[in-house]
């Protein structure tokens, strides 16, 4: 059996990993977070600590040879090297980050791919709950390549997009979907040259477990992002098609949208255009289609 320790796990992207790499045959999964969300899945072991209470992880993680580790909750660099302080007394392959494509510093040449320059600080323009969060992963992203350095482990750093699907709780795609279902207006705004990319929750669960132990993918980084183009515009097409209703839309400019605060979750004057070749051609992968994978998490909001 091979020992995958998964860090985090219980919201979104990582609660849809455990639940798929638990199907797979040969693996032995432990979980280790707060627990204030118990997966309470079979086959699967709970590990409920603080993921920088040392003292207390070095006395309930297995002392057993690590095929890989899946860090999905790592925020800061000090998060890495807490952790990687209660690796040491372990044997550990393969460290798996879930990092995000933010770490990239703005640039006009698209799309931006692995090696595009990154951010060199904090981003106060975001406003202070945002302002360190995408430097803080470069940061941790940095502080991983030395830990694995030192420590004669293989990393790799996964980069996703805008994830959408089941499980997430950010007000993405619910936000529309609420919408639609109370029949109110969904507004758009009325500059339609915004272009985003998304990643299916489903599509980067599979992207992980394809990546665990894999030396293809050792000491690399990669963008999880599929290739479509997706607009405001084009953004409603799929709502359209996905959930078979009548919509009201509305156009408002940019500033009106502002002013009025309406919680629009994608960019609404800037590009977020990223590729997401390298980990296609390395892994043989393909992507899920947008409104494909949309019909999906569709089908699962209704479900409730």
């Amino acid at each position: 059996m091979k020992n995958i320790l998964i860090v985090g796990g219980s919201y979104f992207l990582g609660k849809v990993f455990v639940e798929e790499i638990s199907k797979e045959p040969g693996y032995s999964i432990y979980v280790v977070n707060r627990g204030n969300r118990p997966l309470n899945m079979e086959g699967v072991h709970e590990i409920v600590s603080d993921r920088n209470d040392t003292g207390r992880l070095k006395g309930v993680i297995p002392s057993v040879e690590w095929h890989a580790v899946v860090d999905f909750c790592a925020y800061i660099p000090r998060d890495i090297k807490n952790f990687f302080s209660v690796l040491s007394q372990h044997s550990v392959n393969h460290y798996i980050y879930i990092s995000t494509t933010s770490v990239y510093n703005d640039t006009l040449v698209l799309p931006i791919k692995e090696d595009s320059p990154k951010l060199t600080g904090p981003q106060p323009e975001l406003g202070p709950a945002a302002a360190n969060y995408a430097f803080n992963k470069w940061q941790a992203e940095v502080e991983l390549m030395r830990e694995c350095k030192e420590s004669n482990i293989h990393y790799t750093s996964l980069r996703p997009a805008i994830i959408y699907g089941k499980y997430n709780y950010a007000p993405r795609e619910s936000y529309f979907f609420d919408l639609i279902a109370q029949n109110k207006i969904v507004v758009v705004p009325d500059n339609n040259l915004a272009l985003f990319q998304f990643v299916s929750v489903w599509d980067a669960a599979k992207i992980i477990g394809l990546c665990l132990g894999n030396e293809k993918v050792f000491d690399q980084a990669f963008n999880l992002s599929a290739e479509e183009l997706i607009s405001y515009g084009r953004f409603v097409d799929v709502l359209r098609e996905v959930t078979g209703k009548r919509m009201a839309v509305r156009e408002k400019s940019i500033e009106t949208i502002d002013r009025e605060r309406i919680p629009l979750p994608f960019p609404l004057d800037n590009h977020l255009i990223y590729s997401g070749t390298l980990v296609q051609r390395v892994l043989g992968f393909e992507y899920t289609p947008f409104e494909e994978g949309m019909k999906k998490t569709y089908e699962h909001y209704v479900q409730g």
